[in-house]
């Protein structure tokens, strides 16, 4: 299995990351985090004139028609810049629901072409988060409905629903309970084939979050490297003392073992592989153990400044923590790969390791 990118998308993925780096700075960030909606329109059409809400969007509705691994690229790059915006939620998990929508479908017709030109904000609700992020905001909010039958959905305006903040430890998130009423009229899919969307769905949230997770896990890592080479004791940088070199080894040793393990799920959900699921719940248990690693080892180096608020580690260091859990915490995805690899028909060892599972 080649986990090559080609030249193209490593091309998109540089443009994206200086992009990022003037227009997303911590101190930018910072401004927009203490406003009262907690998002910034202006960088979210710059966004969209990157191209990044289109990306998943089919070319029939004005998008780029790319797929799961090329947001593997896309989602890395935005948890590196901490971005405070639902972005990947819209344009990545939202579009991949309404892209499964049948093609005569209206809410297909009328949303795919306004998530490409970024003047969509979508809000997801899925059993398994507890709270909606960027509910406040929504043009449109795409709701499940657990029913005895499967997994319905519903499309909802911001006026048929009632939204309560919820306080968050990471300032770049906006959290809210939801209160809604379903009904035949906002119903987008039924529970026949809703279970199945439902079931993407997931995935694709916890492939949003994993890929997230690792650059988070690298941006704390860079900054915890800069850190250690100017701060210094004993009238030498700390960076040069081997106790801190060998944990910031560690961490660099947790993001690269998590990278192949992202980009094996990502194949598995593009192609489609019967048991795609075992793999994205490897991912994001090795990808939040990287974030979650990095950002205890990050603070350690920086010692208590770290969890301040001047300090950018904590920036990141929040975030992780909290998407530590989004998408379905750690001990949902352990279960859902004890279930697996427990199984009668387990394919286990060397062999199985890159077979697809189709």
């Amino acid at each position: 299995m080649d986990f090559t990118f080609n030249a193209d998308q490593q091309a998109f993925r540089d443009s994206v990351s200086r992009f990022l780096m003037v227009e997303a700075a911590p101190e930018k960030l910072r401004d927009i985090w203490q406003t009262d909606a907690g998002r910034s329109s202006e960088l979210r059409g710059k966004l969209a004139e990157q191209g990044l809400t289109a990306l998943s969007v089919p070319e029939a509705q004005g998008g780029l028609g790319l797929g799961d691994v090329d947001w593997t690229l896309m989602n890395q790059e935005l948890g590196y810049f901490g971005i405070p915006d639902s972005l990947a939620d819209t344009a990545y998990v939202a579009a991949g629901l309404l892209v499964a929508l049948p093609e005569t479908h209206p809410a297909r017709s009328t949303w795919l072409p306004r998530i490409a030109d970024g003047s969509a904000r979508i809000a997801l609700g899925h059993p398994v988060n507890p709270w909606v992020a960027d509910a406040h905001l929504a043009d449109l909010l795409l709701l499940a409905h657990p029913t005895a039958q499967g997994t319905e959905w519903h499309a909802l305006a911001p006026d048929q629903v009632q939204v309560t903040a919820c306080p968050s430890i990471d300032a770049s998130r906006r959290l809210a309970t939801v209160t809604w009423t379903s009904s035949d009229a906002t119903r987008i899919a039924a529970a026949a084939t809703g279970q199945a969307l439902a079931d993407d769905l997931l995935d694709r949230g916890a492939l949003n979050v994993s890929g997230q997770l690792l650059g988070l896990a690298q941006r704390m890592l860079d900054l915890t490297v800069d850190y250690a080479a100017q701060r210094k004791q004993f009238g030498k940088p700390i960076g040069s003392f081997q106790a801190v070199k060998h944990q910031l080894a560690d961490v660099v040793t947790k993001i690269e073992f998590a990278k192949p393990v992202l980009y094996r799920a990502a194949s598995a959900l593009a192609s489609g592989e019967s048991r795609r699921s075992v793999r994205v719940s490897h991912a994001k248990l090795a990808c939040a153990e990287a974030g979650w690693f990095s950002a205890r080892k990050g603070i350690q180096v920086h010692g208590a400044m770290g969890y301040t608020w001047e300090v950018d580690l904590q920036m990141f260091m929040k975030r992780a923590w909290v998407l530590d859990a989004a998408w379905g915490d750690r001990a949902f995805h352990k279960q859902r790969l004890a279930d697996a690899l427990l199984a009668d028909e387990a394919l286990l060892g060397p062999a199985a390791t890159f077979k697809t599972l189709s």
